[in-house]
């Protein structure tokens, strides 16, 4: 028994330079996000020849379609940065699982963003936002890539006030 339990903690202990090295991966498209780096978020993607041997890259934004290759999915981040004034993410419940030359992160996003202002020439009021997001990691020579991003929304309680008023 205390051999699987030994086993056990060597792979672990093998696997968290993988693991820390795709949470920097992860922690860098939300930075990139947050600088309106549009170059650093291509990079952080799987590229053109990276993606091509198994398929391409996936997007999925609250509220948005799927989007796949990298031509939809740059133009999606173009819009969100060109219609975002400011925005803030701090993660929270961040999972990363490796599996070979795969891993899988899975992380709360609170989001604060800025909102649209009352009047020309001021700044808007911060809105509050939370996303529950997947997303799917390749190796690859160049180090780890974002290979698919899954973004769902959060009900927060305020979000079904309406709901109750009807009852």
């Amino acid at each position: 028994m205390a051999e699987a339990v030994s086993g056990g903690n060597d792979r672990a202990a093998a696997l968290e330079p993988d693991r820390e090295a795709v949470l920097a991966v992860n922690q860098a498209l939300y930075e990139a996000l947050e600088n309106g780096d549009l170059e650093a978020v291509e990079a952080i993607w799987l590229g053109p020849g990276e993606a091509d041997d198994k398929g391409g890259v996936f997007c999925v934004h609250p509220g948005w379609p799927a989007l796949t290759g990298r031509a939809q999915v740059t133009r999606s981040y173009m819009l969100i940065m060109a219609n975002t004034e400011y925005i803030q993410f701090f993660l929270t419940d961040v999972e990363v699982d490796v599996q070979g030359d795969v891993a899988l992160v899975t992380c709360t996003e609170n989001i604060l963003s800025g909102g649209e202002p009352e009047e020309e020439g001021e700044l808007g009021p911060l809105v509050g936002g939370k996303v529950v997001s997947t997303n799917l990691f390749r190796r690859t020579a160049n180090g780890w890539k974002l290979w698919s991003h899954h973004g769902s929304p959060v009900l927060t309680s305020g979000d079904d006030e309406d709901d109750d008023e009807d009852e």
